[in-house]
């Protein structure tokens, strides 16, 4: 069948495919995940579900709600939200854990529904991490999630694919974090921007599976969209040791749908059976197609931090100790490094000792069981003893929320995911990323440091671009209501990167009573004031690569659409972006050759050009014409189609409950 993992779990969740119709990279198909997963969105998520029309869930057990980002606040108001949010919970069937239990994506893992093999979504961006257990965990948005909530369904376009080759093997002392430092910023120029990541390599057996949560969930912050580990024998320990730990702790933590047996629904021996049964389905073929492939070597590896304020700059510890960057804050906490391996590394380095004076350590455990059994193991204790301040179970300081934030001129360095600027804090602060050991070190000597961290020498990666043969394709089914045809002058504004504060400016963004004419009288104001003079109704845009960076603002599709610029064309799109559009009913189709094309022949002088070319899209066949060129593009499936006949994911969704 010549696929790859991802695509064969893909193929295994995608709902109402054509007989023998075989699932690869670029394909839009409806899916059915085996779990959703929101948290305090949740309650954003609500009002969405309801302004649909549906009363009820499509399937109770497809749905988890988690109360866990904003959970230090003990004010009325997110008490109530969250009462809502439970009330709602259980009024549905869905499962719930409260605000104190964990962040969302650990119970995913610990609770069995991030399961080897299977899809599983979330709306939050760190459901990467389910890959660390070949799970494809990957993000969707509120929207998404309402619509799978309604029908069990939504849409999804399956990324370009990379491989990612781990070989060899760590050193003493380096970790899971180091290696997804190092992959950052080595390969730091967009190498895997909306991929999905499928791990490779005999380095991989000498990962364990927390090692591989803690790269999956960061491969976010390198760009993916997936990041997706193969299902061996770790895995199957894993889950069998998880499976022990459960049936020991009884019946705590486990969700509504318990069976009358006292059994775990998801993490029991029964399952485990027949996953090992399906191993050998549940890997890639010999002749799968990646489109990049990527090499790093492990044992070239040594503690790294990232930053400051970007996960894109790394510095080995052995170079950046000799500076002695003074710290203020240290953090052990988030869904990447607070596990009981996490708790263990810190706490041997700080075993016996106090922190630094003038640095404050905040520490808090992925989940109430994270946190029970590091008490147990007595690694808790040394932390607290050693002068840390613990937080509840869940999120806080990584996403700007509680107590401990960075404050003006401050320096921190944390074991969670992201250091962007002012997320931690204030923007004038300055927030580095380094593994639990190094975070602990640091916070005991008051500068960022790591005893013993000596240069392992240079780095040793690479990476290889495929470029795939060109199979005949199929004709695609057009469905009533979508043209088999579109054409239109094509409308070229060259920039990469164009992001949504340049196509519909962010003055406009909260201004909720704008009108679609509104709307599309101010399009693309801050790229060029001139846009709006030059595009007529019925052109067609041709953008640069990664279209639609920044925000999540719909607007910045709706106002093209509402401007009756037909769709856009551009080299890649940021996939927030991709997902607004269509769920907005705004098609967005991407052909690399063609917007380079323009790029040689219109360059870089004016900010948006009236190309006089006509180009005609044949959705049938694929194609799409311009000039005396024929250009291949990806097959607009009916997933897609229907999209845009609904006008929309709620259109759509509206239509199957009525």
């Amino acid at each position: 069948m010549n696929q790859t993992l991802v695509e064969k779990i893909a193929q295994k969740f995608a709902y109402g495919l054509n007989k023998d119709q075989i699932v690869h990279s670029g394909d839009y198909i409806s899916i059915k995940p085996a779990y959703v997963m929101t948290h305090d969105n949740t309650g954003a998520v609500i009002p969405k579900f309801k302004s649909i029309g549906a009363t009820k869930l499509a399937n109770p057990r497809q749905v988890v709600c988690t109360l866990d980002h904003d959970i230090q606040n003990k004010d009325e108001k997110n008490l109530v939200k969250y009462k809502k949010i439970e009330e709602f919970a259980k009024s549905m069937g869905a499962d719930f854990y409260p605000a104190g239990r964990g962040i969302g994506h650990q119970i995913m893992c610990e609770e069995g529904y991030a399961w080897p093999g299977t899809m599983a979504v979330a709306s939050d961006s760190h459901s990467n991490m389910y890959g660390g257990l070949g799970c494809l965990g990957t993000p969707i948005v509120r929207t998404d999630a309402a619509a799978i909530w309604a029908t069990g369904r939504t849409w999804w376009q399956v990324p370009p694919i990379a491989k990612v080759e781990l070989k060899g093997k760590l050193n003493k002392g380096v970790t899971g974090k180091d290696v997804i430092i190092a992959l950052c910023g080595f390969f730091n120029h967009d190498e895997v921007l909306n991929h999905a990541i499928e791990f490779t390599g005999d380095g991989v057996k000498f990962l364990s599976i927390d090692q591989r949560f803690t790269i999956a969930n960061m491969t976010t912050e390198w760009g993916a969209m997936a990041g997706v580990f193969p299902i061996d024998e770790i895995t199957i320990e894993w889950l069998i040791n998880r499976s022990q730990f459960i049936k020991k702790r009884g019946l705590e933590g486990v969700a509504s749908d318990i069976d009358g047996n006292g059994q775990h629904p998801r993490m029991n021996k029964e399952r485990i059976a027949i996953l090992e049964n399906e191993l050998t389905d549940l890997q890639p073929d010999d002749d799968a197609f990646y489109g990049k492939e990527l090499l790093i070597d492990l044992s070239t590896i040594e503690p790294n931090v990232s930053g400051p304020n970007t996960v894109k700059t790394m510095t080995a510890v052995s170079e950046i100790k000799n500076k002695q960057v003074k710290i203020h804050k240290a953090y052990l906490v988030s869904c990447v490094n607070s596990r009981v391996d996490d708790i263990a590394e810190a706490a041997e380095v700080l075993r016996g000792k106090k922190i630094s004076e003038g640095v404050r350590f905040y520490i808090a455990a992925a989940s109430s069981e994270v946190q029970k059994e590091s008490e147990k193991r007595g690694d808790w204790k040394v932390l607290l003893d050693s002068g840390a301040i613990p937080l509840p179970p869940g999120c806080g300081p990584c996403i700007g929320m509680g107590v401990g934030l960075l404050e003006d001129g401050e320096v921190g360095i944390s074991a969670t995911n992201r250091n962007f600027k002012g997320r931690m804090g204030s923007p004038n602060a300055q927030a580095y990323l380094a593994s639990p050991a190094v975070v602990a070190a640091s916070a005991l000597a008051g500068f960022i440091t790591y005893p013993g961290s000596e240069s392992s020498g240079k780095l040793i990666g690479e990476i290889k671009v495929n470029s795939k043969t060109t199979k005949v394709k199929s004709y695609v089914q057009i469905i009533d209501g979508f043209p088999s045809i579109i054409e239109g002058e094509l409308i070229f504004c060259y920039q990469d990167n164009l992001n949504t504060d340049g196509i519909y400016p962010g003055k406009y963004t909260y201004q909720d009573d704008m009108t679609p004419e509104q709307q599309a009288s101010v399009v693309m104001e801050n790229y060029d004031p001139e846009f709006g003079k030059i595009v007529e109704k019925g052109d067609l845009l041709v953008g640069g690569f990664n279209f639609g960076t920044g925000s999540s603002r719909e607007q910045a599709a709706t106002a093209l659409k509402y401007r009756g610029v037909q769709l856009v064309i551009a080299g890649s799109f940021n996939e927030t972006y991709k997902r607004n559009a269509l769920n907005n009913g705004y098609l967005l189709i991407e052909c690399p050759e063609l917007v380079n094309d323009l790029k040689l022949k219109f360059g870089k002088e004016k900010l948006t050009v009236k190309t006089g070319m006509n180009a005609v899209i044949n959705f049938t066949k694929s194609i799409l014409s311009a000039g005396e060129k024929i250009y291949s593009i990806d097959p607009v499936g009916v997933a897609a189609q229907e999209l845009i006949v609904a006008g929309g994911l709620e259109g759509w969704v509206k239509n199957r409950i009525t």
